[in-house]
């Protein structure tokens, strides 16, 4: 299959999801994962539609933004190191994992203007992964509410990898629960969940995400994976 024709079949996938959630497909985000893909890629995933890209590195997102002019939105998704924080700041629409007030701290001072983030919370207690942990997110949470120049718009998780979709739920109605919680107690909107990605995306629409982190769906196995 083209991208074309795989951003076609998970855009009615998402939608007909949205549809079982009693949702309006307006409701949901697709951030491609264009990791690893060359511009040209994110060149054709655009041409059929796609808007959103989400990076993992910070140098390479700098390289791509250089190389393509098209009208697309920024996202990186992945650890962000604060020494590359200035390669990020300012030129994304939304980073998906800060899990530290120091890094909340680089991005706001390096960003023209503010900048919105999530914080990233590791829910399936995985030493691999980082985030915060569940208990310690309201700790967290009011730190990077505070923060000059950023804002919090809400949180992100990544489960534990499974080959069953619905493994997932828990973790992503955990989040959305967390998120109700931290938005009473900080007394402001979190109106962003950034959860799901290519194998248990239906299921994250199903439970109240916002944005799905899609990759593989999209473009294929990563290059560096073939």
């Amino acid at each position: 299959m083209t991208i074309a024709a795989r951003w076609d079949t998970v855009r009615a996938l998402v939608a007909a999801a949205c549809a079982r959630a009693g949702r309006p497909a307006s409701e949901v985000t697709i951030v491609a994962v264009s990791k690893t893909h060359p511009a040209s890629a994110i060149a054709e995933a655009a041409a059929a539609g796609a808007v959103d890209f989400g990076e993992n590195y910070a140098q390479e997102l700098a390289a791509k933004q250089a190389e393509l002019t098209l009208p697309i939105r920024w996202h990186y998704i992945g650890r962000l190191q604060r020494n590359k924080a200035k390669l990020v700041a300012g030129k994304v629409a939304l980073v998906h994992a800060v899990e530290s007030e120091e890094l909340a701290q680089e991005l706001g001072k390096r960003a023209a203007q503010v900048q919105p983030i999530l914080l990233a919370v590791n829910l399936g207690g995985e030493a691999t992964k980082g985030g915060v942990t569940g208990e310690t997110a309201a700790a967290v949470a009011a730190k990077l509410a505070a923060v000059p120049n950023v804002r919090l718009d809400g949180l992100m998780t990544m489960p534990p990898p499974s080959d069953d979709p619905e493994a997932s739920r828990p973790v992503f109605e955990a989040l959305r629960a967390l998120r109700d919680r931290l938005s009473q107690e900080l007394g402001q909107a979190l109106p962003v969940l950034s959860m799901g990605m290519s194998g248990d995306y239906e299921v994250a629409i199903a439970c109240g995400a916002t944005h799905v982190r899609i990759g593989t769906a999209i473009f294929g196995v990563r290059p560096n994976l073939a």
